[in-house]
C-alpha cells in the first residue's frame, strides 16, 4: 500500500483503497487531453465569492418570513378582526409547507438547473408577499402565507446544491459556513425588524420590505447567477444559453464558457452520468423520502432534526417566558433574540474554518493529500470521520447550555444570565446543523439539495411535533424540567453522532457496491 494509502486502525473495519487508485467514473480526477489536471470547478474565486453572496441573500428569505412576522400577529388580529388562535394557524401552515415544498423543488434543482429554480421560487415568493401586503381579510392571509413558505422554504436547500457545485470537499465547510450567515442573521433581526415595522408605519409594510428585498433578489439572480449545475454545465465549462445564462457576470468576466473536448466531455459523462439522466426527468418529490431509506442519511437528519426541535422551542417561548418572568415590554422582547442570532452568525462563521481544519487533519491522519484543484475521491475517503471529528464537544455544551437556560429561567436569575446561555447555545447548534448539512452534501454528490430537502422533511416535522406539545409540557413539568428534557434528547444525539462516525463509510461502501448511485 502506498504512503497515499488510507491509513487505519484494524479495529475500525473500514474499507481501505489507495488514493491513488483512481475509479474514472468517481468525483475529481480529470485529466485533460494535454494532461493537464481539470480543475473541479471553472469558476473563479471572485465567481465563486460573486455566487455564494447571492445565494446567501435568497437563503435569508425563509427564516426572515418566519421570525419577521411574530412581533405583528396582535396587529393583525386587531386589523383582520379574527382571533389570536386563527392567526397563529398561519404560522402552523407556513411550517407544514416548509417541510413539504423543498422536497419538489429540491429536486426540481437537481433537474431542471439552479438558476431555474431559484428565478421561479424566489419569484413566487416575491408575488406572495406584494399580496400579503394588500390582502384584507383571515383566507387571503392563510393562503399567501401557504404560497410564501413555497416560495422561500427551499432556498436553504438549494444553497447547499449550489456550494456542492462549486467546491471541492476540503474548501466545501467554509462556503457552507458563509452560506449559513444569511439565515442565522435572519433569526437575529427579524424579530426585532418586525416590532419596529409593526408598531410605526404597520404589519403590512413587514410584507412590503419582504417583497422589495426578495424583487431585487429575483433581479440580481437574473443578471448575475451562472448556471452551476453539473449535470448541465460540468465543472462551469460548458457553454449554456437562454433563461440558464447570467448576461450581467458574462459581460463583466468577459469569460466565453468554451466546449469540452472529448476526454473531458467523457469525464464529465462519467462524474454526473446519473445527474444527467436524472436532467431529463420529471421533478421527484418521492425522492427525498427514499433517500431516507439509507441509514447514514437517516441519522444525520435525526441529528440535525432533534438539534432544531431544540432551537425551534427556545426561540418560541423566548419572548413569552421573558415578558412573563422578567416583564420586559414588546420592544424588549424583541431585541432579546439577538444574542441567540449573534451567536448563530458567530457559530455559522467559525464552522467553515473548523470543518476545513478537520477536512486537513483526517486527510494527513489518513496519508491523504488533498487535491484542491481537481476534488479529492470521496469514495475512499472517510469524510463521516472528518465532519463530525468535533461535533462531540457541540452537542455536548447545547445539551448542557439547554439543561442551564431551562433551570435559570426557573430559578429567575438575573436576564444577562439565560441572554449569555443563549449566545452559546446558539453558536454551537450553528455549527451542528453546519456539519450535519456538509455531511449530506458529500454523501450525495448527485443530488445535494433533494437530499437538503429531506433533511427539511425530517427537521420540520420533528420541530412541528416538539412546538405542538411546547406549551403542554411547560405547564406539566415546568421551564426547568422541560429544558432539561430537551437537553437529554440533545445528548442522545452523541449517540447517533457515534454511529455515522463509526460506520458511515462501510454504508457507503454497500451502497455503492450495490450500484446505487447518490
Amino acid at each position: 500500500m502506498s504512503r497515499h494509502s488510507i491509513e487505519l486502525s484494524v479495529n475500525d473495519n473500514l474499507p481501505v483503497k489507495d488514493i491513488n487508485d483512481h475509479d474514472p467514473n468517481s468525483i475529481g480526477v480529470p485529466v485533460s487531453e494535454q494532461g493537464v489536471p481539470t480543475p473541479y470547478s471553472q469558476f473563479t474565486k471572485i465567481e465563486k465569492r460573486l455566487i455564494v453572496a447571492l445565494i446567501t441573500f435568497a437563503a435569508t428569505f425563509s427564516p426572515l418570513s418566519s421570525f419577521i412576522f411574530f412581533p405583528a400577529i396582535n396587529a393583525l388580529s386587531s386589523s383582520l378582526q379574527v382571533s389570536v388562535e386563527k392567526i397563529n394557524l398561519t404560522v402552523t401552515s407556513y411550517m407544514i409547507v416548509a417541510g413539504i415544498a423543498p422536497a419538489v423543488i429540491g429536486d426540481m434543482a437537481d433537474t431542471s438547473g439552479r438558476r431555474v429554480a431559484y428565478l421561479t421560487t424566489v419569484g413566487i415568493y416575491c408575488a406572495a408577499n406584494v399580496g400579503l401586503a394588500v390582502q384584507n381579510n383571515w383566507t387571503a392571509l392563510f393562503l399567501l402565507r401557504m404560497l410564501q413558505s413555497a416560495g422561500g422554504a427551499a432556498t436553504i436547500a438549494m444553497g447547499y446544491g449550489v456550494v456542492s457545485d462549486i467546491a471541492t470537499p476540503s474548501e466545501r465547510g467554509g462556503f457552507v459556513g458563509q452560506l449559513l450567515l444569511g439565515p442565522n442573521f435572519a433569526t437575529a433581526i427579524g424579530p426585532l425588524l418586525g416590532g419596529v415595522l409593526a408598531a410605526k408605519p404597520g404589519w403590512r409594510w413587514i410584507f412590503g420590505v419582504l417583497a422589495i428585498a426578495s424583487g431585487t433578489c429575483v433581479l440580481l439572480i437574473a443578471l448575475l447567477l451562472p448556471e452551476t449545475s453539473r449535470s448541465i454545465v460540468g465543472n462551469g465549462s460548458k457553454g449554456v444559453t437562454g433563461l440558464r445564462t447570467a448576461f450581467i457576470l458574462h459581460l463583466i468576466t468577459g469569460k466565453k464558457r468554451k466546449t469540452p473536448t472529448a476526454t473531458e466531455n467523457s469525464h464529465t459523462a462519467g462524474l454526473d452520468r446519473g445527474a444527467s439522466r436524472r436532467c431529463s426527468r420529471i421533478p421527484n418529490p418521492l425522492a427525498s423520502l427514499k433517500m431516507l431509506l439509507a441509514s447514514d442519511t437517516i441519522l444525520i437528519t435525526l441529528i440535525y432534526g432533534i438539534n432544531y426541535t431544540n432551537f425551534s422551542c427556545l426561540q418560541a417561548s423566548l419572548s413569552t417566558l421573558a415578558i412573563d418572568i422578567y416583564r420586559v415590554s414588546q420592544l424588549q422582547a424583541g431585541l432579546i433574540y439577538l444574542p441567540f442570532g449573534i451567536g448563530s452568525c458567530v457559530g455559522a462563521y467559525l464552522s467553515g474554518p473548523i470543518m476545513n481544519h478537520d477536512y486537513r487533519v483526517v486527510a494527513r491522519h489518513c496519508g491523504i493529500t488533498i487535491d484542491a484543484v481537481r476534488g479529492d475521491d470521496m469514495t475512499s475517503f472517510p469524510i463521516e470521520r472528518s465532519r463530525f471529528r468535533t461535533i462531540w464537544f457541540h452537542l455536548g455544551v447545547t445539551a448542557i447550555g439547554t439543561a442551564g437556560y431551562g433551570w435559570s429561567l426557573q430559578l429567575k436569575t438575573h436576564i444577562s444570565v439565560p441572554l449569555v446561555i443563549q449566545f452559546i447555545i446558539g453558536a454551537t447548534l450553528a455549527i451542528t446543523f453546519n456539519f450535519c448539512g456538509t455531511l449530506l452534501v458529500d454523501i450525495h454528490p448527485k443530488s445535494p439539495a433533494a437530499a437538503q430537502a429531506a433533511n427539511n422533511i425530517v427537521r420540520c416535522s420533528l420541530a412541528g411535533v416538539g412546538l405542538a406539545v411546547l406549551d403542554l409540557i411547560l405547564r406539566h413539568l415546568g421551564v426547568g424540567w422541560t429544558f432539561t428534557l430537551l437537553a437529554g434528547l440533545t445528548a442522545a444525539c452523541l449517540g447517533i453522532a457515534w454511529l455515522e462516525w463509526r460506520y458511515g463509510q462501510a454504508w457507503r461502501e454497500s451502497l455503492r457496491a450495490k450500484g446505487i448511485e447518490r
